[in-house]
């Protein structure tokens, strides 16, 4: 049997993969820290392992190149991908929120905002109401704000806190990572199947706020994801890097801070 078949079953089951977005989740994972540029064929080698065809990457690239996010190299008959500037800034502006840590205890001082749009980070539990933890709340000069600790947090607002489609997004990431659990990996499905862990934690981060645990709702399946999400992407580290220092030597050491992440 497949040992990452579950994830790969859950990514398509999805509907029909944007290969581009992908594309870049491994840019930001797994390229960026080790000099930037991959070739070609380790990225058709890492995106058939997870039933993408090359016809399909070929189109991703295409559209990424045209987009501005890449740029091509060539060095004989091997071709490969680097981030350009801006695709470069867009990246590390996201990783800021993906490899956060998580937090160590509840949170100290909160910031409440009243508004008609919802802040960034901004938790909603009533209608125009947002609460955030003061050290993630940034400018917010169209809200109404109040700074202070959170003396009690009935069950009726935790249950708004998250909206239908962020619980089902949690409850396939748990599904993800308890599949993972135990397995023995070689380094192709360790770095196969943290692309899938990061590539659905990434549109998580990017899509709801990040909700601490004591505002989770009580029948919450994972009240804390990023500590759940942190200790996976731990154990698949090392087998992972594995992989991408195999083959022809085109992928660099390591760099760029990468032992920091999740801490």
């Amino acid at each position: 049997m497949d040992p990452i078949e579950p994830l790969i079953n859950a990514f398509h089951s999805e509907g029909r993969p944007r290969v581009w977005s992908l594309v870049v989740t491994i840019f930001g994972d797994a390229v960026q820290h080790r000099g930037g540029r991959i070739a070609t064929l380790q990225l058709q080698e890492l995106l058939e392992r997870v039933g993408i065809e090359a016809g399909a990457l070929r189109t991703a690239l295409s559209r990424l190149t045209s987009d501005g996010w890449v740029q091509r190299d060539r060095e004989g008959r091997n071709s490969f991908y680097r981030l350009s500037k801006s695709g470069q800034a867009e990246i590390t502006k996201a990783a800021a929120d993906i490899y956060a840590a998580p937090r160590d205890g509840k949170v100290v001082q909160w910031v409440m905002a009243r508004g008609k749009a919802a802040p960034a980070k901004g938790i909603s539990v009533a209608p125009h109401l947002w609460l955030m933890p003061a050290d993630c709340a940034t400018e917010m000069p169209d809200h109404i704000c109040l700074t202070g600790t959170l003396t009690s947090f009935p069950e009726h607002a935790a249950e708004r806190v998250l909206t239908p489609d962020h619980r089902a997004a949690l409850s396939a990431l748990g599904a993800d990572i308890a599949a993972l659990d135990g397995l023995a990996l070689t380094p192709l499905d360790a770095m196969a199947a943290r692309m899938l862990l990061i590539h659905r934690w990434r549109r998580i981060v990017l899509r709801y706020p990040d909700v601490p645990a004591e505002l989770m709702p009580a029948d919450t399946e994972i009240p804390n994801p990023r500590k759940l999400v942190a200790d996976a992407y731990s154990a698949l580290v090392p087998t992972s890097e594995k992989w991408l220092g195999e083959g022809d030597g085109t992928v660099p050491p390591e760099n760029h801070g990468f032992s920091n992440r999740f801490q």
